[in-house]
């Protein structure tokens, strides 16, 4: 049944393709692609030449920037064409910064920009193969539905003409082939629906070319991307830090040191006691040893969510257990790692792992949970997977599993999603990913890469 409906599919798709907007936006694209190419190809190659001419005097200077500046502006309209007819966005590359200095700054900047350069050399490469598209889309399109309307128009020959149809071939004076018999004309009709089906396709395949085109030369460099990327990791590891010194704040304002502030009048109150009724006195002494260990004890917790001192000392395996030990459910840990991995990624990995198991016991109502770290390459590996009843996705509230309400909460499906979307930004803040695989009643396994940095 499923095979079927996927076929069926499959050919709806392949009948409906012809008559989709998305089709003759397309072969618009290529259409409009040609003489708009000719005029940058030919404005972009005067323009150079003419500036390197003129390069033995000052005046090829403000002739080759403004060619650049020009060849941006062809690029704006490229992206606008592209986002229009494609629907592919492409972000601006970014805007040419001058020295203060005046036009000479503004030319000198323009000169050293790799992203102006790349426009020219889009203006100039994008001619050839905005003709060849141009040329392989036309010949399809028209000959296909030429060809597949040919039972319409055909009689045009015989009634205008002292020819019974179009004529194929001609064999000098001996033989011409007309398409005029009923099974020629059929045949030119299914030859017609052939080319109409495939010639969507084929328009798609050269768009994608022209995407890759506009996407390499005209968008942002790699390495303005990989700048935005860590300007917005940066961003996410602020906002985290600064969560958890609130969460740091609010542990001791609301834990040890509530509980220090009422150590000290219970001890304040026995002192006054002390003289007057020392068993009442030695009774809120007592009390107040007992409020000391659980302070104690808050303190050690709030250290170990910090920082554990088994992690620095003993390093993830160690650290992994003793989380699997305070786990709901029994947990299998092995970690199997040629040596230690730098502090940062370490501490990342360990709380990973806490945050992780700490909603196993939460939220999958799972029998067991295994946790394994290993080391595949330059990457740290982590899983951790649960018996539970699944459901869990990283945006997606649905269900309940390992990582259902990350970092607390709930386990409500809203909650569920963005503690996994959280954990994800955390993990992407230092060039790691997170995979969920977490089927509705099938448990659920949470993958977490990280690169691996050596300890040193």
């Amino acid at each position: 049944m499923g095979s079927s409906e996927a076929g069926g599919s499959s050919f709806g798709r392949v009948v409906r393709a012809p008559f989709e907007g998305r089709a003759w936006r397309e072969f618009g694209y290529l259409m409009l692609g040609l003489p708009l190419s000719t005029l940058y190809f030919s404005l972009a190659i005067t323009g150079v030449s003419l500036g390197a001419g003129l390069l033995v005097t000052f005046l090829g200077v403000p002739v080759l920037a403004g060619v650049l500046a020009m060849c941006r502006g062809f690029g704006r309209v490229e992206r606008a064409r592209v986002r229009g007819l494609l629907g592919h966005d492409i972000a601006e590359p970014a805007p040419i910064r001058a020295a203060k200095g005046g036009a000479i700054a503004g030319m000198a900047a323009l000169l050293k920009s790799g992203s102006a350069w790349r426009h020219v050399l889009y203006s100039v490469i994008h001619f050839p193969w905005a003709v060849f598209a141009f040329c392989v889309a036309l010949t399809f399109w028209a000959y296909g539905w030429a060809m597949l309307l040919y039972p319409l128009w055909f009689w045009v020959f015989p009634a205008f003409t002292d020819q019974p149809g179009l004529e194929l071939f001609q064999n000098g004076d001996t033989y011409t082939f007309y398409l005029d018999s009923p099974l020629a004309i059929v045949a030119t009709c299914a030859t017609g629906l052939a080319l109409t089906l495939a010639t969507p396709w084929v328009v798609r395949a050269l768009t994608t070319v022209d995407r890759v085109l506009v996407s390499g030369l005209l968008g942002p460099s790699r390495l303005a991307n990989r700048v935005s990327e860590l300007e917005s990791d940066r961003g996410v590891m602020v906002d985290t830090a600064a969560a958890d010194l609130r969460r740091i704040e609010r542990d001791l304002h609301d834990g040890a040191q509530a509980r220090l502030v009422a150590l000290a009048m219970d001890l304040g109150l026995a002192k006054e006691k002390l003289a007057r009724d020392p068993r009442a006195a030695a009774q809120m002494v007592d009390e107040a040893h007992g409020e000391v260990k659980i302070a104690l004890q808050e303190l050690r917790d709030l250290a170990r969510g910090i920082h554990p001192a088994v992690l620095t000392d003993r390093g993830l395996d160690a650290a992994l257990s003793s989380v699997a030990s305070r786990c709901a459910v029994p947990v299998r840990v092995a970690v199997d790692l040629p040596s230690r991995p730098a502090a940062a990624i370490e501490g990342i990995a360990y709380f990973t792992v806490s945050e992780l198991l700490q909603n196993v016991s939460k939220h999958a109502r799972a029998r067991t949970a295994g946790v394994d770290v290993w080391k595949s390459g330059e990457r740290l590996l982590i899983q951790v997977a649960d018996d539970g009843v699944g459901g869990a996705g990283v945006g997606v509230g649905v269900g309940a599993g390992v990582g259902d309400a990350v970092g607390g909460g709930s386990g409500s499906g809203a909650v569920a999603g963005s503690g996994l979307a959280g954990l994800a930004e955390r993990l992407d803040a230092v060039d790691g990913v997170l995979v969920v695989d977490s089927p509705a009643g099938g448990g659920t396994t949470v993958t977490a890469e990280l690169p691996w940095r050596t300890a040193v």
